[in-house]
């Protein structure tokens, strides 16, 4: 049974309603066991926990270091394409926005690697739009062999595929996928996704099987915060990573928090979490979840990601540019603007030069708040106690 089947069958709206009104015994009652169910972390989650915050952060940060000692290990994204064949309102690669977009040819993206690497990043995520002309499995199994040439560890963020177009993907040396649900409340998703592959939720939700399948082995997963009520969102991930630690144990989990940020066409969040909701998140899954890596990106404000460390998060982005070229300037020389997914100002050529009076850097995908360089996030990992990882594994280590 696939976790398709299985999310049909979940009690998420009672469990939600758990969240919104568990009683302080309750809170405590499931603070006292040592192995929590999805009610529990509903109750986790719950306005009542939040007085036992204090109490879920000292056992967030105790659990985390006997897991995972005093480590933080970062990375940083590598953006190929902000080209996209999807309508997502939320998304500032949405096909409909009037943005400068470039595809980074191979040569290109080993210029964003090096520099990457230079700065002393073991571990890069490479980041694209969905769009098959220009983001095509081999440009992507090119780009995954380049990367890796240079750095140890590669994983992905791209439109799902089936088994059969991931695994090139993994022999080429890409050994994690990521891919964010976005939304698990249908309702929302299906009026968030206005056209593109993007809208089959039941396709993107079974994603991470396809990608253990064909031999991936880090998955990680998440909802964006912002667009449904967070309480469902994180009960549905919490339900998610159950059924993958049962069904795909031979790769590590992660689970990610991100929240929504500023990006082009101004998309308003639909929903609020507050910082604090964030904190007592994150703590929730530590508990849930001892053995899951947590991830924290430069969504969120220097300010709370220092706080957050010490609490459950295992990952951090940083130095991070979410657009691509964004380190070095490469492909500044062959932008081009769209508008509703047409090529506009183009001449004669499919890779036209912005005009004058657009900026020459590709638009992002979003505004990060955290624009601290990798060597201070390292420098301030390390005042805080915690040991910053670039790397922390070699293939050699599998035999491969």
């Amino acid at each position: 049974m696939s976790f398709v089947a299985e999310f049909e069958r979940l009690p998420l709206r009672s469990l939600l309603e758990r969240a919104r009104t568990a009683s302080r015994a309750a809170v405590r009652e499931s603070l006292d066991r040592s192995t929590l169910t999805l009610a529990d972390f509903a109750h986790l989650l719950s306005p009542a926990a939040a007085e036992f915050l204090e109490l879920m952060a000292r056992r967030s940060h105790a659990l985390t270091v006997q897991r995972f000692g005093r480590v933080i290990r970062l990375f940083a994204p590598l953006y190929l394409s902000n080209e996209c064949i999807n309508v997502c309102r939320y998304c500032g690669f949405s096909r409909n926005n009037p943005i400068l977009r470039v595809t980074l040819t191979l040569e290109e993206v080993l210029q964003e690697a090096r520099a990457l690497k230079a700065q002393g990043f073991r571990n890069l995520l490479l980041v694209a739009g969905e769009h098959p002309k220009f983001v095509p499995v081999a440009y992507l199994r090119d780009c995954v062999a380049a990367v890796h040439a240079e750095v140890p560890a590669v994983s992905l963020e791209v439109g799902p595929l089936s088994v059969e177009d991931y695994r090139p993907l993994v022999a080429a040396g890409a050994e994690g996928l990521v891919v964010y649900q976005e939304t698990y409340d249908r309702a929302v998703y299906a009026e968030m996704h206005v056209s593109g592959p993007k809208r089959d939720f039941n396709w993107r939700l079974e994603t991470p099987e396809r990608a253990y399948a064909a031999g991936f082995r880090r998955l990680g997963i998440g909802a964006l915060y912002g667009l449904a009520d967070w309480r469902y969102e994180a009960l549905a991930v919490a339900a998610h990573a159950s059924y993958l630690l049962r069904n795909c144990w031979k790769a590590f989990l992660t689970i990610s928090l991100p929240r929504l940020r500023p990006c082009a066409g101004e998309f308003q969040p639909l929903v609020h979490m507050t910082d604090r909701e964030l904190v007592q998140l994150v703590c929730a899954f530590r508990l849930m979840f001892p053995d899951v890596g947590l991830v924290l990106s430069t969504r969120e404000s220097p300010r709370l990601r220092d706080g957050l460390i010490p609490l459950g998060i295992t990952l951090m982005s940083a130095g991070s540019h979410t657009e691509p070229g964004g380190y070095t300037g490469a492909g500044r020389d062959h932008l081009h603007q769209t508008v509703r997914g047409r090529i506009v100002d183009a001449g004669a050529s499919e890779w036209a030069a912005p005009p004058p009076e657009h900026p020459t850097a590709a638009t992002e995908q979003f505004a990060i708040a955290d624009t601290r360089s990798a060597a201070e996030v390292a420098q301030r990992i390390a005042s805080l106690g915690y040991e910053p990882v670039w790397k922390d594994w070699d293939a050699a280590l599998c035999g491969s």
